[in-house]
């Protein structure tokens, strides 16, 4: 899929707020800083099209950016993020979990995992929470340019080894860098994929 057109359509502090659409939503998530804006602008070819920070928590609503006008590019707030206190964690989770269960335009949440880190609790919490609720899913695994090429493979497939513990059919995964550019082209052609899908279905 080649992108042409990127547009910033507006930031809802609620789900039920969005944009009143029906094109197909791609939404991406993952813990704090681990590497999201930089992947979402990576995918679209805008250098700012996300706000990227070095301080995590920096997304704190759900971002619709309408991508060829055809479909939407989703940016949710990260998760895990303990700084913000009790209270703001609560809302946070509440507007990600509103959104994530209740928005009929959801077609496809990807969730991010930084490639370097072990399996954190966090990550297989919300893997499993969406897992048992029926959101259709693929992971990407961020940040490949920070490992050595030959570290990788067995990286990601001891990761894998590890969900197949207690996960019956896994989803897709990607190996993404946003500075290489790694895995643009496997995760965009894998978005057109599904949009071709949902166009014959109508």
């Amino acid at each position: 899929m080649k992108i042409t057109t990127a547009e910033f359509k507006g930031s809802a502090p609620r789900a039920d707020m969005c944009p009143k659409t029906t094109l197909p939503e791609y939404a991406f998530i993952g813990r704090s800083n681990v590497g999201k804006s930089s992947l979402i602008n990576m995918l679209t070819g805008h250098s700012k099209l996300a706000m990227t920070s070095s301080t995590p928590g920096k997304t704190m609503l759900v971002n619709h950016f309408l991508i060829n006008n055809e479909w939407y590019l989703v940016d949710l707030p990260g998760y895990g993020y303990a700084q913000r206190g009790k209270k703001g964690m609560d809302k946070l989770q509440n507007l990600i979990a509103h959104y994530v269960l209740d928005r009929e335009q959801l077609t496809c949440l990807f969730v991010l995992i930084d490639i370097r880190l072990e399996p954190q609790k966090k990550d297989i919490e919300f893997l499993d929470f969406i897992g048992e609720n029926g959101v259709p899913f693929a992971i990407i695994f961020t940040k490949a340019d920070k490992l050595k090429r030959q570290q990788v493979a067995p990286t990601v497939k001891k990761y894998v080894d590890f969900l197949q513990q207690s996960w019956e059919e896994l989803p897709p995964y990607f190996i993404t860098s946003s500075e290489s550019r790694m895995g643009r082209d496997e995760v965009l052609d894998y978005i057109d994929e599904i949009n071709k899908r949902v166009k014959s279905e109508e």
